[in-house]
């Protein structure tokens, strides 16, 4: 109440907040997708000179009537506004406690705290997790943590503070693993760090298989968490099998694949560093070493010069289109890859085929597929169709977080 005028005022914290961040004004008819709740808002839809704006600074949006949408982190570009908030408040450190308390509700939900099988998981997926610019994976006891925007960086210390304080989980290690991600936003280079603790490496357990997982070295956050879902499913037809895993990385299919009983698993991939992982894991799980074949060599020459003696082939390959722009190359490596595939399996055989193309949708990865298996003249039914694990959500208002797609295929 201001004294003596008997008008009532704003909170001070409303007050405070209405002065901390700039405004961002959009076009007029151009805030249905902020009403949506889709978390990017492109610079077409700005009608705000943001000339003097700085990248990474976080920003309120308004509609061209001066009603308040969200909140989010500012950067020139095609997409100008990501949204970590559709309601007005202060982004502090009881900000990004509640957003990772809520976080871990969802995975104490899907069975990944507190469970004898499983002490790895993602705790934060980007939109998914209502953080767009934000992974964070849990190793046991280490956060590994990317932000693939200026924003979420320029947060990265109040983010480690929580994380180690967060109740659930016993967080010794915070590595953050930003490095590529911003340097392709064309941000100065910005080495990786350890915010705290210093452990370098971790072995995990993902349903009772053992992993050794070095985030340094490793690809991405040093794991494919992602594919846990579709791992088990390959263990329910691996037994008695002779299983191919191409872009085998760390060995995850090859590993569940010998765990369900396989005969043989072939494990493929060009990097040496990732044959020395894979061959680490056999012996950490105490896997019979004569049922298992690892192979430094290209995938499509591995492809093109062996005979048809698999049972189950696996392909999962790294992004072949990370923007638009690379699809007609991608769609081309994709069906080679497929028809490859295809063409050797042995008859009934199965394919485990996968893109983590976000740019390949869903129905055109499915049309790729098609593409190659007509080429080969076989039969080729499908069995499933797969999708990240549960741990990565998928906002229903952001489709574009969906970026892993699977078919399981029978070959006649």
């Amino acid at each position: 109440m201001l004294i003596g005028s008997g008008i009532v005022s704003k909170p001070i914290f409303a007050l405070i907040n209405e002065q901390m961040y700039r405004k961002i004004i959009l076009k007029p008819q151009k805030d249905r997708s902020v009403l949506n709740f889709h978390p990017w808002v492109f610079s077409g839809a700005i009608q705000t000179d943001v000339k003097s704006f700085t990248d990474g600074e976080l920003v309120d949006v308004y509609n061209h009537a001066g009603n308040y949408l969200a909140t989010g982190h500012f950067r020139h570009g095609t997409i100008m506004v990501r949204i970590i908030s559709f309601k007005k408040q202060t982004i502090d450190a009881s900000f990004w406690k509640e957003k990772f308390q809520k976080a871990l509700a969802l995975r104490k939900v899907l069975g990944l705290l507190n469970n004898p099988e499983i002490n790895t998981f993602r705790l934060i997926h980007g939109e998914g997790d209502g953080l767009p610019g934000l992974i964070i994976d849990i190793y046991d006891d280490v956060a590994v943590v990317q932000t693939h925007s200026e924003g979420m960086h320029l947060a990265i210390d109040t983010i480690s503070s929580e994380l180690q304080q967060l109740e659930g989980l016993n967080i010794t290690t915070v590595y953050d693993k930003s490095s590529e991600t911003l340097s392709k936003k064309g941000m100065p280079p910005i080495p990786n760090s350890f915010l705290a603790g210093s452990k370098t490496n971790q072995v995990v357990t993902e349903n009772g298989v053992k992993f050794y997982v070095n985030w340094e070295e490793g690809q991405k956050t040093g794991f494919f968490l992602d594919q846990r879902m579709n791992r088990q499913l390959l263990a329910t037809y691996a037994k008695g099998k002779r299983v191919l895993n191409t872009f085998c990385y760390s060995g995850g299919f090859s590993m569940y694949a010998l765990q369900a009983g396989a005969a043989h698993v072939d494990s493929v991939d060009s990097s040496k560093k990732a044959i020395e992982w894979i061959s680490q894991n056999v012996a950490l799980n105490g896997f019979d070493a004569g049922k298992h074949s690892a192979w430094c060599e290209d995938v499509f020459d591995f492809l093109g010069k062996n005979d048809a003696v698999h049972d189950i082939i696996v392909l999962d390959p790294p992004a072949f289109a990370k923007h638009l722009s690379s699809v007609d190359r991608a769609t081309i490596g994709y069906r080679n890859l497929n028809q490859e595939a295809i063409r050797r399996i042995k008859p009934g055989g199965l394919i485990f085929t996968f893109s983590c193309s976000q740019a390949i949708d869903k129905a055109l990865f499915r049309k790729i597929v098609f593409m190659a298996a007509a080429k080969t003249g076989r039969n080729v039914t499908i069995l499933h169709q797969m999708t990240q694990g549960s741990d990565h959500p998928v906002s229903l208002y952001h489709p574009e977080g969906e970026y892993l797609k699977g078919l399981v295929l029978r070959v006649d």
